[in-house]
Parts: structure tokens; sequence; C-alpha cells
């Protein structure tokens, strides 16, 4: 995912996907480079890919973070990206990567549903409405793109089961894009509060607990209609704690709860 602003990047805007602009692509086991854009891959993941992944494979947020991702915080960030650990062989292959190809298909990242697609957000301005753009970015080894079968930006996300991930995603790039200005002061990045804002974006079993099991309901008044919802909806929970963080960190109002 690339923040794309209107005015410094006309250039790349002009190679973007118009609606309804049809692109070539298949991917199948009968091509030979089938599996080989699963290695050596700087695969961001977002907090619905996580909260997927961990899920479809039955593991509690803290274990999966610990075990598949590396935290990074990039040169002028104020919110650290979560990157899909490869493999310490020498191909450094994805950790889902079987022999018939992807181990974890149905929970896969947003990315993976999305290529030979690259998703941007494109904001109108610093405070303009974010739009979804796409790009036909397929590697020079990849032979799908010289499949015949065709597909719009629209067909291509209702085939690869992508809608959710697609939303997840541009609400979460809200969340992030806020963080383009430092919003921590003295305490810095890795102080408290970046803490228990990464925790309520990406660890959500340890945030469920957070809300349900510390003192948060006695200091925040929350409905009994959004309460049933995030008891029942991780992904109600998620975007819960997105609200949550535009409060905490920024101040921002939510919907979804109030001080008491």
């Amino acid at each position: 995912m690339k923040y794309i602003d209107l005015e410094e990047h006309k250039e790349i805007l002009a190679k973007r996907l118009q609606d309804g602009q049809r692109f070539s692509f298949s991917c199948h086991e009968g091509l030979s480079c089938f599996t080989k854009c699963c290695r050596n891959l700087n695969l961001f993941l977002y907090p619905y890919d996580v909260l997927r992944l961990k899920n479809g494979l039955h593991m509690h947020s803290d274990r999966f973070l610990d075990t598949y991702v590396d935290v990074v915080l990039r040169e002028s960030n104020y919110f650290p990206g979560v990157l899909l650990r490869m493999g310490e062989n020498q191909e450094k292959t994805c950790p889902f990567l079987g022999q018939s190809g992807c181990t974890v298909y149905a929970d896969r990242p947003d990315t993976c549903r999305t290529f030979p697609l690259e998703q941007g957000i494109l904001f109108q301005g610093s405070k303009g409405k974010a739009t979804d753009v796409y790009f036909f970015k397929p590697p020079d080894f990849c032979l799908g793109q010289h499949e015949p079968q065709q597909w719009t930006t629209e067909t291509w996300a209702e085939d690869q089961d992508a809608v959710t991930y697609h939303k997840m995603t541009a609400r979460w790039a809200g969340i992030k894009g806020l963080f383009q200005s430092d919003p921590w002061g003295t305490e810095g990045p890795y102080g408290p509060k970046a803490k228990m804002a990464f925790m309520a974006t990406y660890n959500l079993d340890r945030f469920r607990d957070f809300v349900f099991k510390s003192t948060f309901l006695k200091r925040y008044k929350v409905k009994k209609e959004i309460l049933k919802r995030i008891k029942a909806d991780d992904m109600e929970l998620m975007k819960f704690g997105f609200g949550w963080v535009r409060f905490f960190v920024w101040g921002l109002k939510t919907p979804y709860l109030k001080p008491r």
C-alpha cells in the first residue's frame, strides 16, 4: 500500500488503472514461474491480515507476532510497519509456502490477493478524501501476465475474495496516515502510549483483554450494542480499536466511545 498525494505524484498516477480498464492475468501450477513470487519478499502485513492469519492458524495474536513477523520502524515514520518474516533458507521463502503452493490460501494477506496489482491510497491534499487506486505491476518473470483471461480491478477483487480486505486496508490507511506527523512527544515511538496503540491495532487478543479485563470500561462509556458486537466479532473489535487509537493518540472524536 502506497500513500499518494495528488499534487506530488501526478506522473505516478498517470500509470494507474482507470475504472473499467482491463488487464490480463492468470496464475496456476502449469506456469513455470508458479510460486516464484513467494520468495525473498518485503511483505508488509496490515492489521486485518494479522487477524485473518492468526485466526486461520488458531494462534493467539501474541504468538503469531512473535513467530511470524518483524516489527520495524523506518526513518521518518512514527508508527511501525509489520513485515512477514521470511524463511531462513537460501531462497528466503514465505513461511506459508508449501510444495503445492500457499498453505494459508484462504487467509492470505491483502497484498497477495491483490497481486499482480499494487494498491495505493490517493489523498486529495492533506485533508482530502482517501481513494483507492491500482497499478498493474507484475514482475518481469511473471508469466501469468501473458495469459488470455482478462479482469477489471472490481472483478479481480471479487474473484480473489479481497473486497473486505480492501475495505479494512483502506480503513487502516486512514489511521496510519495520521502518523505522518509525530504524536508521541518526549515518550518517543517506543514509549508506553505507542505500545498501547500497536496493541489496539495488531495484537487483537491482548486488546480484547485490555477492554474487558482491565479498568477500560470504567474509564470509557461504550454503548451496549457496540459492546455486544465487539465481543462476538473480531472485525468489529478491530474497528473499535482503530477508533480508540484515533481518540487515545490524537484526541479525535469516535462514534465508538467517550470518556466517562
